[in-house]
């Protein structure tokens, strides 16, 4: 390769672009995405690239492969796929601490290879939300190692996160451009980099579990926000489980209506009833109970065992019947105020017949600061009140648009499909196959998954567009022709062989990748990891055909790395947890800085080995 390359009046614009982006990302006067749509249209007006080419960039497949990835991810999100495993975690942990980390980080890293990390980082808070509110264990004890294990578990596969998709375009892309006699660039199989995401998973997982006490922060608080069950155990004394109780043919509640049930003493919230194979959340007060009714309710494993004894009912915690109803994604408890022109004023409970005519539960009224628990459903409503529910959360945003209620808690507003749950896997399952087919590129693998969806009724159309970040869309789409200009002009081509010369003679090609990793890593801190990834790609590219090592392997190592930011807000994942765990600037450096050494340690001597590269 000619290291001696002239510098050129295109290499220089283009070095200038990208130095205008660096600059512009760094101070963020102007969003990113307005930034990388100025260099769009600078680099058309330019004749840097193509005019016919300038757009290439909105239907390249990186960029419908995040498409596809970010709505399979808001279909597995309607179905309440995620809500259902904190669940499983509390269990599979027995209450053991360092069990529950390592359980929470693998899991959260093992969706990350098929989902977008920010995607997975979302739903990931409210599960993270639950399991503190429910072992005591502080948010920024979970959540900076749910973070890092999302980011590593990026690398599991070739569409876990944006630098990864963005890849075989990049190496297609260059393959125009090598030197006559170099070998064609071959795009990466959908699981080529797993053996890496493993081992970045694996060392994430060790890091927390060895150091984690001694570098997080904890408070000894779980988490309290304001609409967490450890909330509304403080507030109005609403704890406990859901039960099941199966009434048998020799139990008193036989023949009773449920508000009769409801008036014993000792009885647990009744917040759902199954009879003649139909269930039902909020039943009506005048239903009827018979022999092998099932009852959903609510409260401390004393109080239910006690009411369960005492009225020949079968008892148990595994809920067979109620999973879909109950499912938090589905229902759950919320607060509501009575407004001063609601029709509800002077009524009762009773009266309006709230879980017949709108499918909700008063569990309790908070009055003036006082709680009311019991009779709730024959006190008259005043303009004020805070009315604690239990409902589907359809059925409480049906309430809400009646204006009699103004709910106040934050709550699922889209329709949740926990039934279409099988189905959605399945959809899914089958796009992960064809994605493992060489015959189909993975875009259109992934988009038969979203096809499969819509068809389906997991998602609707609406709530697919809603479910695509557009911002990322057009920053990736804007910048991709800036990583063709790099290589087209030669500009990567003279960076990389100026390089080379600069370095000792006899440079060891595993020193170069870390150097490279190092700087793709720093380059993501300033222009994020989309822009590191189309800037470093070209220029690790030619520093290979340079340096005598493997093109792919240093393209690789690039996109690995330009996720490799556990320190500052710049990843997207990082920016989402710093107000919720409250972490401070120099936590983050303290804790993610050794753990960004880690990775780029972990990712450059594992790519060697899968390449079989000649280190020394």
């Amino acid at each position: 390769m000619d290291t001696a390359l002239a510098l050129t009046t295109d290499m220089k614009l283009v070095l200038g672009l990208v130095g205008f982006t660096m600059v512009m990302f760094l101070f963020e006067r102007i969003r990113a995405d307005v930034v990388a749509l100025v260099v769009l249209v600078l680099l058309g007006l330019s004749g840097l690239v193509a005019p016919e080419e300038i757009f290439n960039g909105f239907s390249s497949n990186a960029v419908m492969s995040i498409i596809a990835t970010m709505i399979l991810g808001a279909g597995l999100d309607r179905t309440g796929a995620l809500n259902r495993l904190a669940g499983w975690l509390l269990r599979r942990a027995h209450g053991i601490e360092q069990r529950l980390m390592l359980l929470t980080g693998a899991v959260a890293g093992l969706n990350s290879s098929f989902m977008q990390n920010p995607a997975v980082m979302a739903l990931y808070l409210p599960v993270a939300s639950r399991l503190s509110s429910r072992t005591g264990l502080s948010l920024p004890r979970l959540l900076l190692p749910i973070a890092a294990a999302i980011v590593m578990g990026g690398g599991l596969t070739m569409v876990g996160n944006s630098p990864l998709i963005l890849l075989n375009d990049l190496l297609l892309a260059a393959n125009s451009n090598l030197p006559s006699g170099a070998a064609t660039l071959e795009p990466l199989a959908m699981f080529a980099p797993l053996p890496i995401g493993l081992a970045l998973l694996g060392a994430s997982l060790a890091y927390f579990h060895f150091f984690g006490k001694k570098l997080e922060r904890d408070d000894g608080k779980g988490a309290t926000p304001a609409r967490t069950q450890s909330y509304f155990a403080n507030a109005y004394g609403i704890e406990g489980d859901v039960y099941e109780l199966t009434v048998t043919a020799d139990s008193p509640l036989v023949g009773m209506s449920l508000g009769e049930a409801e008036a014993l003493h000792g009885a647990p919230l009744l917040l759902a009833l199954k009879s003649n194979n139909e269930s039902r959340l909020a039943p009506p007060a005048d239903t009827r109970i018979w022999v092998g009714s099932v009852l959903g309710v609510m409260g401390g494993k004393q109080q239910v065992g006690d009411f369960a004894q005492n009225h020949f009912l079968r008892m148990t915690s595994r809920l067979r019947n109620f999973g879909d109803l109950f499912n938090p994604s589905r229902a759950g408890i919320s607060e509501a105020v009575i407004p001063p022109t609601s029709n509800f004023i002077g009524k009762t409970g009773r009266e309006l017949e709230l879980r017949k005519q709108l499918g909700v539960s008063l569990l309790a009224i908070n009055r003036d600061k006082s709680v009311m628990r019991e009779n709730v459903r024959d006190v008259p409503l005043r303009s004020g009140d805070m009315l604690v529910l239990h409902s589907i959360w359809t059925d409480l945003a049906r309430a809400a648009a009646g204006k009699n209620l103004v709910v106040v808690t934050d709550y699922p507003k889209g329709e949740q499909r926990p039934h279409k749950l099988k189905i959605a896997l399945g959809i899914f399952a089958v796009a992960m196959l064809l994605a493992l087919s060489s015959r189909l590129p993975v875009s259109i693998a992934l988009m038969t998954g979203v096809a499969g969806m819509l068809v389906a009724g997991v998602i609707h159309i609406d709530e697919a567009y809603s479910a695509i970040n557009w911002k990322t869309i057009f920053l990736m789409a804007c910048l991709i022709p800036l990583g063709w200009a790099m290589d087209s002009s030669g500009a990567a081509a003279w960076v990389a062989g100026h390089s080379i010369e600069q370095l000792p003679e006899g440079t060891p090609v595993w020193l170069l990748e870390v150097a490279l990793g190092l700087l793709t890593t720093l380059f993501s801190l300033v222009i994020s990891h989309v822009g590191a990834t189309i800037v470093m790609v070209p220029l690790a590219v030619n520093l290979a055909l340079a340096a005598g090592g493997d093109p792919t392997a240093f393209a690789l190592i690039v996109a690995l790395s330009a996720s490799n930011n556990f320190m500052t807000a710049s990843n997207p994942v990082i920016s989402m947890i710093s107000g919720p765990a409250g972490y401070s600037g120099k936590e983050l450096w303290r804790i993610g800085g050794p753990l960004s050494l880690i990775y780029t340690v972990v990712a450059v001597g594992m790519v060697n080995l899968m390449f079989w590269v000649d280190l020394f």
